[in-house]
């Protein structure tokens, strides 16, 4: 048996300090889990339960690969997030057993046609067209837990061109990364090769052809992205 049609290569992303790569499936976002981005949003934080969206496995952009300004907008944003990259199968995963589902960390961007996802968002249409876009998920290399452990705080932080654009600490997530993966599991059943974008802090804005964003997360890794 035989496929009709050659298949695309698999998305991938490298793991830190070896030659392996991590096979990238799907990967979800959580929306407004930082107070402060949810409030610059206009949003109230305090009663609004995590919420996802998704984008496919092929708006991967690994690192090292320029950013290409997607047709169609003329507003893009950054949104910088710490990743978590699911290894093992679960629905219904308990939060105390969420953990052990995750292989690694990575630094990532949640690229956005900022214009698009609010025009979708007036007219209570999804947001695909806004977040799901080609090459809109630039992605570190994966840090392994079994090397890092599983972070709870630490800087996280941007720079657009060398000035510091986003800035706090992985403490202020609303939904820590093991009840974001319990919360997922019971919507979905979560896969290896998953990867969880799990949030941006506040600060989020537009980026030109030429900029420079750096990102870094304290005991994960950085990130770096030219806009072309």
């Amino acid at each position: 048996m035989a496929y009709v049609i050659a298949p695309e290569p698999i998305p991938a992303l490298p793991v830190l300090g070896t030659a392996d790569l991590f096979p990238v499936n799907r990967i979800f976002c959580v929306g407004r889990n930082y107070a402060d981005h949810a409030r610059e949003m206009g949003h109230d934080p305090e009663r609004e339960p995590p919420f996802f969206f998704l984008k496919p496995g092929h708006a991967l952009l690994p690192e090292g690969r320029d950013f290409p300004y997607p047709s169609s907008s003329r507003d893009v944003h950054y949104e910088f997030e710490l990743v978590a990259a699911v290894d093992k199968a679960g629905t219904d995963i308990p939060v105390e057993d969420a953990l052990s589902h995750l292989y690694g960390y990575a630094a990532g961007l949640d690229m956005t046609r900022r214009d698009l996802q609010l025009q979708a968002q007036k007219m209570a249409r999804p947001w695909d067209v806004g977040k799901a876009f080609d090459y809109s998920a630039p992605c570190s290399a994966v840090a392994p837990a079994s090397k890092i452990g599983h972070p709870e705080k630490g800087a996280i932080w941007l720079e657009r061109n060398g000035k510091r654009v986003q800035s706090s600490d992985l403490s202020a997530l609303i939904w820590k990364v093991p009840e974001i993966i319990a919360q997922l599991s019971k919507l979905f059943r979560l896969t290896p090769g998953d990867l969880v974008f799990t949030g941006t802090p506040a600060g989020v804005g537009p980026v030109q052809r030429g900029d420079v964003l750096h990102g870094f997360i304290e005991g994960v890794g950085d990130l770096r992205v030219r806009i072309v």
